[in-house]
């Protein structure tokens, strides 16, 4: 089912289509809603520019849970490595 936003509803938000894309799908991302790769298709954009584009915006590419940010960090003690 696609999704339709009046002209007039970009033209008072200030975005173009392509924005509006963005725009969405940076926010689904955000929420967990797509993969990195979904981002990137809905925004018709690349991988590489997806992340750009995330990253200028603030948003983490990945997360860690405290159990695989806990687990990282104990590998890191039995190898040695400063945390």
């Amino acid at each position: 089912m696609p999704l339709t936003i009046p002209d007039s509803v970009l033209e008072e938000a200030g975005l173009t289509e392509q924005q509006a894309r963005i725009e969405i799908a940076c926010r689904l991302f955000q929420a967990k809603r797509l993969s990195l790769w979904q981002t990137a298709r809905y925004a018709g954009m690349t991988r590489v520019e997806t992340e750009a584009e995330l990253l200028r915006r603030g948003i983490a590419l990945y997360t860690l849970s405290e159990e695989q940010l806990n687990e990282e960090l104990a590998a890191m003690d039995r190898l040695g490595i400063p945390g």
